[in-house]
């Protein structure tokens, strides 16, 4: 897929700047022509899914690390069935489908913890669609000008997923990272790109990076958090590789163990961060590991933690 062309116009939205690509789809900053007012406009891409195609849009084979920003990680169109999960594109209907599944659920969420849908449509069999433009840096920015990060922007992110969860309105976001994080001038936060759930293919989107063990429910967004946390602490993230192609399999196996117990024994972050309070270092333990720990523990213990900060 091309980029567009600065000043091109789609449905009345002409296009300002390239802000980057998710996992099936480029997002534009754009003006509304009628209103002149900031939006975001997010393409389909004719085959998206992430790992074969890098941020600069050219698909290749396999995702180097020249060829994506290399503490940026796209979304990937991950595929349940058989015995293990896979990892491949999404076709042009898949995409359609995803993109629609997400303005359904932006039209519904009426919160601000999520953008704003003004506009969906299909231009030239491509799916289209026009959130607010959200004012503000995301996490991943706020990481690279090392401007110092505040706990109370993750306190904030488990809160709102507690909110919305409560309202019937998201059961789980699904692809937490630093780049769907958008912190607000005013302190306040919004969540961007909600993983889309099971396609009729059988596929969502998720990054595995954060979701390691590609989980469909909130305790994806717990270990999401706790991996977040690490990664501000320690300047990586906790592995290099992970199991996510294990996830789900109900037949275990001692391949499976051992790679899961792999993944569970990462390096802990007072290794590499000798100032890791030990407090904070449990609650990073518990998002990873403890499978019951939940969003409602997980606030609590940001709450009492940051109480005594």
């Amino acid at each position: 897929m091309m980029k567009l062309a600065e000043g091109e116009v789609i449905r009345g939205y002409r296009v300002d700047r390239f802000l980057g690509r998710g996992g099936f789809a480029s997002v534009y900053l754009a003006v509304d022509a009628r209103t002149d007012e900031k939006v975001a406009l997010k393409i389909g891409h004719p085959q998206g899914g992430g790992r074969q195609v890098t941020r600069l849009l050219e698909v290749t084979p396999r995702r180097s690390p020249e060829g994506i920003s290399p503490d940026e990680l796209p979304a990937e169109a991950v595929f349940f069935g058989g015995e293990k999960l896979r990892i491949d594109l999404f076709d042009q209907g898949e995409v359609r489908g995803m993109l629609t599944s997400e303005a359904e659920l932006l039209r519904a969420a009426d919160t601000p913890h999520l953008p704003r849908l003004r506009d969906a449509f299909l231009d030239d069999e491509r799916p289209c669609l026009v959130p607010d433009s959200v004012r503000g840096k995301t996490l991943r920015e706020k990481i690279r000008s090392l401007e110092g990060i505040h706990l109370t922007w993750f306190l904030a992110v488990v809160r709102a997923l507690l909110e919305l969860q409560e309202k019937g309105l998201l059961e789980y976001h699904g692809d937490l990272k630093p780049e769907n994080v958008i912190v607000k001038p005013s302190g306040k936060v919004v969540m961007l790109d909600p993983a889309m759930r099971r396609s009729p293919s059988g596929a969502i989107t998720t990054t595995p990076h954060y979701n390691p063990l590609v989980l469909t429910d909130s305790k994806a967004d717990v270990m999401a958090v706790g991996i977040m946390i690490y990664e501000i602490l320690t300047g990586t993230l906790p592995f290099d590789d992970v199991p996510w192609e294990y996830a789900g399999n109900k037949t275990g196996g001692e391949t499976v163990r051992l790679s899961l117990s792999f993944f569970y024994s990462y390096c802990p972050p007072q290794m590499l961060n000798p100032r890791t309070p030990p407090d904070l270092e449990r609650i990073i333990y518990r998002c990873i590991t403890v499978p019951t720990y939940g969003l409602a523990e997980l606030k609590g213990d940001l709450e009492e933690f940051i109480g005594r900060a």
